[in-house]
């Protein structure tokens, strides 16, 4: 029995999800090994490769249009966005990070549907480096996780619908 002050365990579970992955290209060597730990990750957690959809755009701006398509598709149960925003010597580094960051937020609110936001943004390539495999698998984790507590918090169809009589 779990204690008031003790949080449920997370429910990891991929079995029978569909996940949907937008892969931004820029930083390419860094996104790429996000999206292989990504995906080796949700293989782990037993999500089937035909039950992954893994798309690539050319930058983290465009990371939300193509992940409000697959939302509009309807076929998956949680979508994740991977991408690496390195800071240089403008502010382009804080309008990308800031715009591609809402354009995430904004789509997940807008369909009710799980985004694991893994758009590295880092001061250099160094530390994006660092980062990239714990936060591709971190992504694989929150978007399973998410995926089964949206789940279990919708109204089964069953028992939602009120008996006719």
């Amino acid at each position: 029995m779990q204690g008031a002050n003790q949080a449920p365990l997370a429910d990891l579970d991929g079995t029978g999800l569909r996940i949907g992955i937008v892969q931004a290209r820029f930083n390419e060597d860094v996104t790429r090994a996000l999206a292989t730990a990504c995906l080796a990750e949700l293989a782990a957690l037993g999500l089937a490769e035909t039950d992954i959809d893994l798309i690539t755009v050319p930058g983290a701006l465009e990371v939300p249009l193509a992940l409000q398509a697959l939302a509009e598709r309807a076929e998956h149960d949680a979508l994740v966005a991977l991408g690496c925003i390195i800071r240089g010597e403008t502010y382009h580094f804080e309008l990308v990070a800031n715009e591609s960051g809402a354009g995430v937020s904004r789509v997940a609110l807008e369909y009710g549907l799980p985004i694991a936001n893994a758009i590295l943004t880092t001061e250099n390539m160094a530390q994006a480096v660092a980062r990239q495999t714990d936060k591709g698998r971190d992504a694989a984790r929150v978007a399973v996780e998410m995926a089964r507590l949206i789940h279990s918090l919708m109204p089964d169809d069953d028992e939602s619908e009120l008996d006719p009589l």
